[in-house]
């Protein structure tokens, strides 16, 4: 049985036309759209090249899309890198530098500027939009739902998160599967969850 955290989230779904995740404009994912939506973008990030323990950076606002474009990463077997979109180019190239990904996701506007960050370290450069638009989508379209998702181990990375930095340069916290899974199981238990209310 693999650790990877999406085959974790996969193993509790027991109704996948349940409500996954519920827009502020009602929008409504069921869980059997986020599992096909995840495939088809995992498909479409291997498809690019990125290997399992690869290092994804994501500079992209807060959405939907955001959140597949988390999961397909994960169960691509790669490690997400989230990076606050109110970093300035600078800030971006220390944080590309340090953690030398093998992909760049961007919001297309900023696709520009972020270019020579990517080169340096030899990272794909692709674009996403909180709307589901760019270079990332249109390869994701093209990819079928079709996709197995990639063994991992408790140990695994899974994500690195950067410090804030408030004590000199920011560092990049390691976060495995197993942590991740553990510190999921915990908040459900604290935060008592259930099933979300419709509009």
């Amino acid at each position: 049985m693999t650790a990877n955290l999406f085959d974790t989230l996969a193993r509790t779904i027991t109704d996948p036309d349940a409500t996954a995740i519920e827009t502020l404009s009602c929008q409504q994912i069921t869980y059997g759209d986020l599992v096909r939506r995840t495939a088809r973008m995992a498909q479409a990030l291997a498809g690019l090249g990125l290997k399992p323990g690869d290092r994804l950076a994501a500079q992209v606002e807060k959405s939907v899309e955001a959140i597949i474009l988390y999961l397909a990463t994960v169960r691509a077997g790669g490690v997400y890198l989230p990076l606050n979109t109110g970093y300035t180019t600078a800030e971006m190239d220390y944080f590309i530098g340090d953690a030398e990904p093998a992909i760049l996701v961007c919001d297309p506007a900023r696709a520009g500027d972020l270019a020579d960050c990517a080169a340096k370290v030899g990272a794909r450069l692709l674009t996403l939009d909180a709307a589901g638009q760019g270079s990332l989508a249109t390869a994701t379209d093209a990819a079928t739902d079709d996709f197995a998702t990639v063994p991992r181990a408790p140990d695994d990375l899974a994500a690195l998160l950067y410090t804030s930095g408030t004590t000199g340069r920011s560092k990049g916290a390691m976060l495995t599967h197993g942590n991740l899974v553990s510190n999921a199981m915990a908040l459900r238990e604290v935060w008592q969850l259930h099933a979300p209310t419709t509009c």
